[in-house]
C-alpha cells in the first residue's frame, strides 16, 4: 500500500489501471527503467482473471499446430476476427507460457509434460490448466512478481474516475479517488486493464468489480469503441437461489460431462451436431430456447458429471466440488448440477491495434476492456487469458514521449463542493434495476421493440442519476485541483457512484449497438433478424454519440487458396 503523498511530485512514466492478469502482466512487461504506478480499485487478487477456471489456450502440444489454433479461433469468431491479431496471438503463445512457467506458475503436468485439456470448439487438447483455478494460479504468481519490482508502485483501493486529457486531447493521466481525496495524477502513458462489464447484467459469472470502467472512461474521453453488442453468455453457471452464479468450467464438458434436461435427455444435440461441445453462444441459446419450449417451473437444465471417472473429477475440479457443496449442497459425484446461462465475457471494447494502442494518444488498453480483433463475434474458450499475456507483452518496448509541458496539479486539497449526500441505497436500487433491464432486453436473445424501450428507460435512469448531489459535485471538478472528501461521505460511496455511472454508460452502449446490428452473429442474436447477413461482416464502431460500420472484414476462412 502506498500513501497519498506518493501521488504528488514528478509524474509517472506509465500508469496501469487494473490488477488482474492483463494489468499485472502489462506492468511486468514494461521496461524496468520506467516508473510505473499500478492502480486497482480492490486488491491485486480480486479480479475476473482470479476467477478464471478453464485455462490458457496454446498450440504447443506435439499433435497440435498454430494453424489449427488460428482456424479454430476464426471459426468461433464468426467472420469478424482480424487475422493479423489472431496470428500474433497464436504465434506468441509459447513465449508467454514459457514466461509464466519461469515465474513459477504450477500448471498441471502429465508424465512430466504440460497437461492439456479439451474445450468447446477446439480441434485439439490445447488448454493448459492448474486444476480448476488457473486464473488464481496465474494472478497470484504475477502479483508476487509485481510487488517485488522496485520500479512499480501499487495503489490498492484506488478508484479511477476518469481519464485526464490535455487541451490537445492527449491522455496525460487520470483522476482518481484515493485515501479520502480526489487526485489528478499525471503520466506519460496510461494502460487500461480494467476488465469487462458483466455486472451490467443481472445474471453474470463476473465479480462485482466488473463494471466496464475502462470502456466507459474511454467513451467519455472521445476514444473509439468497437463491437459492444457481442457479449458471450456462458452456458453453465450454477443456478441456485441464494447462491452466486458460479461458473462451471467448460473444461467439465470437455472431460465428458453431459448437459441434460428434466427428462435426463442430452438435448443440446437437437441444436448442433457437437452437442454440449458446440461454441458457447450456440449452447447458451440452445438452453434458452429449450427452457422456453419445456415450460418447466424451474428455469434450469442440469450438468451431469457422473460420466467422468470420480478420480478424474477429484483431480481436475476440486474447486468446483467445494463450491457446489458449499453454495448448493450438491454432491456432484452423485447428483447433476442445476445450471443456466449467465453473461460471461465481452468481446467488444476499446479499439486497439497490434501494439495495444487506442485511438487516443498516450492511451493503451489490454485484456477484456480492449478490442484487439482476436475474438471477433464470439471468443474461443481460454483465449482470453492468452490475450492478456500476448498483448500485455507488446508494451515491452514502450518508451513514452516526455511532456512538452508538465500537467499542472495542486497538492493542497480543497473541500469537495457537496451540498448533500445521496443515500447509497438509491444507487444500489438503480444499479439493480439497470442490470435487470439489460438482462431482459440485451441478453441471449434481442429484438428491436425491447431494445428501443430499454434505451428509453435507461435515459430515465440517467436523468435520475444526474440529479444526485454526488453526480453534480463529481462531474464538475477542476482538472489538476485536489479535493478532500467530506467526513460524512464514505469513500466506498464514491466508488459505488463511479461504478453506477460507468454501468449506465456501457448499458446504453450495448443496447444501442445491439439495435444497430440488424443480423445475428456470434454472441449477438436478434430474434427479429435471425440470419447472418453478408453486409454485416463489419465491425460496429462508436465514438461519442456516433455509431457506424467499419470497412468489410476479410474472412480468412473464405480466402481462396494461393
Amino acid at each position: 500500500m502506498v500513501n497519498a503523498a506518493s501521488l504528488s511530485g514528478s509524474p509517472f512514466d506509465v500508469l496501469v489501471i487494473g490488477g488482474g492478469a492483463a494489468g499485472l502482466y502489462s506492468a511486468l512487461c514494461l521496461p524496468t527503467t520506467l516508473q510505473v504506478g499500478l492502480m486497482t480499485k480492490d486488491t491485486l487478487s480480486l479480479s475476473a482473471s482470479d476467477w478464471a477456471q478453464g485455462g490458457i489456450a496454446a498450440a504447443i502440444a506435439p499433435d497440435d499446430r498454430p494453424e489449427l489454433h488460428i482456424t479454430d479461433t476464426l471459426k468461433a469468431g464468426a467472420g469478424l476476427c482480424e487475422l493479423d491479431a489472431v496470428t500474433q496471438l497464436v504465434a506468441e503463445a509459447r513465449d508467454c507460457i514459457d514466461a509464466l512457467v519461469d515465474m513459477g506458475v504450477a500448471f498441471d503436468r502429465k508424465a512430466g509434460e504440460l497437461a492439456m485439456t479439451l474445450e468447446a470448439a477446439h480441434s485439439r487438447r490445447r488448454v493448459l490448466h492448474a486444476a480448476d483455478t488457473t486464473g488464481r494460479a496465474v494472478v497470484t504468481t504475477l502479483a508476487a512478481e509485481v510487488l517485488a519490482r522496485d520500479n512499480i508502485q501499487v495503489f490498492n483501493q484506488a478508484f479511477v474516475l476518469d481519464l485526464w486529457l490535455s487541451a490537445a486531447g492527449d491522455c496525460q493521466g487520470v483522476c482518481v479517488a484515493y485515501a479520502n481525496q480526489i487526485h489528478w495524477i499525471a503520466a506519460k502513458a496510461v494502460v487500461l486493464a480494467t476488465g469487462g462489464g458483466g455486472q451490467v447484467y443481472a445474471q453474470t459469472t463476473n465479480p462485482a468489480a466488473s463494471t466496464g470502467d475502462g470502456v466507459a472512461m474511454t467513451w467519455r474521453a472521445g476514444g473509439q469503441l468497437r463491437d459492444l453488442e457481442f457479449v458471450q453468455f456462458h452456458p453453465t453457471a450454477l443456478t441456485q437461489p441464494g447462491a452466486p452464479h458460479f461458473l462451471i468450467s467448460e473444461a467439465v464438458r470437455g472431460e465428458g460431462a453431459h448437459l441434460i434436461d428434466a427428462e435426463g435427455r442430452r438435448f443440446a444435440f437437437d441444436y448442433h451436431p457437437d452437442g454440449e461441445l458446440a461454441p458457447r453462444d450456440v449452447v447458451s441459446r440452445a438452453i434458452f430456447l429449450h427452457l422456453q419450449q419445456a415450460n418447466q417451473a424451474k428455469p434450469v437444465v442440469w450438468l451431469d458429471l457422473r460420466p467422468i471417472e470420480p478420480e478424474r473429477i477429484q483431480h481436475r475440479f476440486p474447486n468446483i466440488i467445494r463450491k457446489c457443496k458449499k453454495w448448493a449442497d450438491i454432491d456432484l459425484f452423485t447428483q447433476p448440477v442445476p445450471v443456466s446461462p449467465a453473461a460471461h465475457y465481452w468481446m467488444g471494447g476499446i479499439t486497439t491495434d497490434l501494439e495495444s494502442r487506442t485511438t487516443l494518444s498516450r492511451l493503451y488498453a489490454v485484456g477484456e476492456n480492449a478490442s484487439t480483433g482476436v475474438h471477433g463475434a464470439n471468443r474461443l474458450a481460454s483465449n482470453s487469458l492468452l490475450e492478456c499475456l500476448v498483448f500485455g507483452a507488446q508494451l515491452e518496448n514502450l518508451q513514452p514521449q516526455p511532456f512538452t509541458a508538465l500537467p499542472e496539479t495542486v497538492d493542497a486539497a480543497i473541500a469537495l463542493p457537496l451540498s448533500a449526500i445521496n443515500p447509497a441505497v438509491q444507487m444500489t436500487d438503480l444499479r439493480a434495476a439497470l442490470s435487470q433491464l439489460v438482462w431482459r432486453t440485451a441478453g441471449i436473445c434481442r429484438e428491436a421493440t425491447g431494445l428501443k424501450q430499454a434505451i428509453a428507460t435507461l435515459e430515465q435512469y440517467q436523468q435520475t442519476f444526474e440529479a444526485f448531489p454526488l453526480t453534480q459535485a463529481l462531474t464538475q471538478l477542476s482538472p489538476g485541483q485536489a479535493y478532500a472528501l467530506p467526513a460524512e461521505l464514505n469513500p466506498l460511496e464514491v466508488r459505488q457512484w463511479g461504478e453506477l455511472r460507468n454501468l449506465l454508460a456501457v448499458g446504453s452502449l450495448i443496447l444501442k449497438s445491439a439495435l444497430f446490428r440488424t443480423e445475428s452473429r456470434g454472441g449477438h442474436y436478434r430474434s427479429d433478424f435471425p440470419q447472418t447477413g453478408p453486409s454485416w461482416q463489419v465491425h460496429t464502431l462508436i465514438e461519442g454519440d456516433r455509431c457506424w460500420q467499419s470497412e468489410p472484414v476479410e474472412n480468412a476462412l473464405e480466402r481462396p487458396p494461393r
